[in-house]
């Protein structure tokens, strides 16, 4: 009989495969001691360690106090799959200060690429963020995203993996997404979740109110906040001079006409 081995014998790798020589031998119906195994085993160097995965690791980003539009946008995604199964995936754009949704994207997949071209329309619709705040996804940890960022000048906040509390903008709203929305709505395919989410999305900005913001809309809220801190400028208007006073005071080219010069007087 082959003694059995004991559980502090060897760490990770290395008691799995001690144990694996101890039954390998076992069905030879060899005797061998596990301490044996174990000392021809190191004296053979094969307890090679592995290297453990290298953990992301990022820094606490404090959440700043949020005083006009566009000052941070917060971005992520959420799933839902159609009648035939179909996995899909929702990209999300909402301002954090006006609680606006500036984008609802639906496809299948969403590279890098796809990310930025969103951006860039609801940039050209909206105006460009300060921040944007989002998770640690492939998509939006790639090259291609951090240069894009980059050149328009745009601060990318990470949170902290596991952490998505500290993206609660985003994640508050794709809380209403699937209640309202992806929970009771059945998509036939691709086009049809399009077309129910966008509807959904109109709704939300223009008729939904949100607690939040005193139970109004989000473009309610929005367009009261633009009135109240940037009002429309007073357009000048052309003043018109008095027909009265046009007569009165005659015209300075006639007068200028009617004045002899000095040569004129010399002679």
């Amino acid at each position: 009989m082959v003694a059995g081995t004991p559980a502090g014998v060897g760490a990770g790798t290395s008691s799995v495969r001690l144990s694996a020589a101890t039954c390998a031998a076992g069905r030879e119906q060899v005797t061998v001691n596990h301490k044996k195994v174990q000392r021809v085993y190191r004296d053979l160097g094969l307890a090679v360690k592995r290297n453990r995965r290298k953990r992301l690791t990022r820094s606490l980003q404090p959440r700043a106090v949020l005083t006009e539009p566009g000052q941070q946008w917060s971005i992520d995604f959420a799933s839902d799959v159609t009648a035939s199964g179909r996995r899909l995936r929702v990209f999300s754009v909402v301002d954090s200060f006006t609680r606006q949704c500036h984008g609802l994207e639906v496809d299948t997949s969403f590279p890098s690429r796809r990310v930025t071209r969103v951006l860039d329309r609801a940039i050209d619709r909206f105006g460009k963020p300060q921040t944007i705040r989002c998770d640690n996804g492939p998509e939006l940890c790639s090259r291609h995203f951090l240069a894009w960022a980059i050149e328009r000048k745009i601060d990318v906040l990470h949170i902290r993996p596991g952490k998505p509390t500290e993206n609660a903008y985003v994640e508050s709203f794709h809380g209403r997404l699937r209640d309202e929305c992806l929970n009771t709505s059945w998509f036939w395919n691709l086009f049809d979740a399009r077309r129910k989410i966008t509807t959904w999305q109109q709704a939300y900005n223009l008729t939904r109110p949100h607690s939040s913001l005193g139970y109004r809309t989000p473009n309610e809220f929005a367009n009261q906040w633009q009135a109240r801190c940037y009002p429309q400028p007073l357009h000048r208007t052309t003043e018109v001079p008095d027909q009265a006073s046009a007569t009165l005071q005659p015209d300075r080219h006639l007068e200028q006409l009617s004045t002899p010069t000095k040569a004129e007087t010399r002679l």
